[in-house]
């Protein structure tokens, strides 16, 4: 039996976000798309790019592979998830994507224009290997918390993400704005650097989750199976006890719409502020660690309202107050205005995503052992809705040539959640007055 709410359980469950949230700092929000616009950007071609033979806009290429690379994981995350519930496997696979992702990320050292391809593919496979990583430890929040502590212990993991990330951020930061400090005259090499110390950062910090986490018990009434058998049978049962609650099959709806929105903001942030406002990296850099910093307390205070108000009630706010973002966001002209609103995005964006996944987990069944099952099915659903929000975002973009236009379009998107959430708040007012 797993004793829940032990604090080193939960500290070291905390940890792999501290490892991993570094990728999703720097690699996705700050310097690399930064380094990527600059590198890709010539005086012969503009902001074109030759992909295999194919001509794309830079940024376009960019959104389209990390878009494809949470397709796959789509594809793949109910299949391994229920192998792993079956066969007792989720810290094996959430080290195998760990180890994917960090050793791609250590790759993108040599990632130049000349090595456009290569680093491409590298880049598709850290995503790979954040997406799974990050679906396996999420499936360990029920089983190591109580469902009344969940707020609290996802607030927390995302806390713990948002300093570990601030604190490489930093470091990275010095070899960006003072490369002269450590004698270095290339102008790629301080982004390349910091690639490189992504990668050894989440593979030793995920040490700690690795060694802590409790075993997994595998289901004995599998054994002997093959892995076709296993995944499609522990997921042909998860989905029949998924599809009969209705709490859980509306709240994933709304999540889908408003994840478009969400993560796509998150994505393309430092791509607008680099094309649209023309910032410095130093500029584009300062506004994503004012996010991630404010985000810290943006999980907290959700975690606080969710206790007062209930979950539903504050996520109603929140995604209110994103579709006021997008709106703000179109009209902004200047980096002033551009810290502003990264100051708002930090708060919703840490509030957003710490109850987000402690309002899924509250609702899985309490003694299920198939926590990673129940949680493939939300993210697949969040990797889904990037991969269309990416699509949409770069489509629009693509024909507009207009990011603006893009970041308009999101809007939609969140109205959609807003009214699926409207309506999971009346479902779980009838479910309260049955109990």
């Amino acid at each position: 039996m797993i004793e829940k709410d032990n604090k080193k359980t939960i500290r070291s469950w905390a940890f792999f976000d501290w490892a991993n949230s570094a990728y999703n700092l720097v690699i996705t929000s700050t310097i690399f798309p930064v380094y990527y616009v600059a590198i890709t950007t010539t005086k012969e071609h503009g902001d074109e790019v030759t992909f295999f033979g194919k001509t794309f806009i830079n940024t376009v290429l960019s959104n389209y592979a990390l878009a494809f690379a949470y397709l796959v994981m789509v594809v793949l995350l109910p299949i391994l998830s229920s192998y792993a519930d079956a066969k007792g496997k989720k810290k094996f696979f959430m080290k195998l994507f760990t180890y994917i992702g960090s050793f791609a990320c250590m790759g993108l050292f040599f990632f130049k224009l000349e090595t456009l391809e290569a680093g491409i593919i590298c880049f598709v496979l850290a995503a790979m290997g954040y997406v799974g990583g990050v679906m396996f430890n999420n499936a360990y929040l029920p089983i190591i918390a109580s469902t009344e502590n969940q707020d609290k212990v996802s607030a927390q993991g995302f806390s713990y993400g948002y300093i570990g990330s601030v604190i490489l951020q930093l470091i990275c930061f010095v070899f960006v704005l003072k490369p002269e400090i450590f004698g270095i005259t290339d102008k790629s090499l301080p982004a390349q650097i910091s690639f490189l110390l992504v990668g050894i950062w989440w593979f030793l910090f995920a040490q700690i989750p690795f060694k802590v986490l409790p075993k997994d018990v595998p289901n004995t009434s599998f054994v002997g199976e093959g892995i076709i058998k296993v995944s499609f049978g522990e997921f042909v049962k998860v989905w029949n006890q998924l599809r009969k609650m209705k709490f859980l099959k509306t709240y994933l709806i709304a999540f889908f719409f408003y994840s478009m929105g969400v993560q796509t903001i998150m994505l393309a942030a430092a791509g607008f502020g680099a094309k649209v406002l023309k910032l410095e990296s130093g500029s584009l850099i300062a506004v994503i660690l004012i996010i991630q910093l404010v985000a810290i307390l943006g999980a907290w205070l959700m975690s606080l309202l969710a206790k007062k108000w209930g979950n539903v009630n504050v996520l109603i706010i929140v995604v209110l107050v994103w579709i006021g973002c997008c709106i703000y966001g179109y009209s902004i002209v200047n980096e002033y205005q551009f810290y502003s609103l990264a100051a708002i995005v930090g708060l919703i964006m840490g509030g957003i995503q710490s109850l987000s996944r402690s309002t899924y987990s509250k609702h899985i069944p309490e003694h299920t052992t198939d926590t990673a099952s129940f949680f493939s099915f939300y993210d697949a659903t969040e990797k889904l809705a990037i991969v269309i929000g990416l699509f949409s975002f770069a489509s629009i973009e693509g024909l507009t040539h207009n990011m603006r236009q893009s970041i308009i379009a999101l809007a939609s998107f969140f109205i959609v959640g807003l009214i699926f959430l409207v309506l999971l708040r009346k479902i779980e007012r009838k479910e309260l007055l049955k109990s």
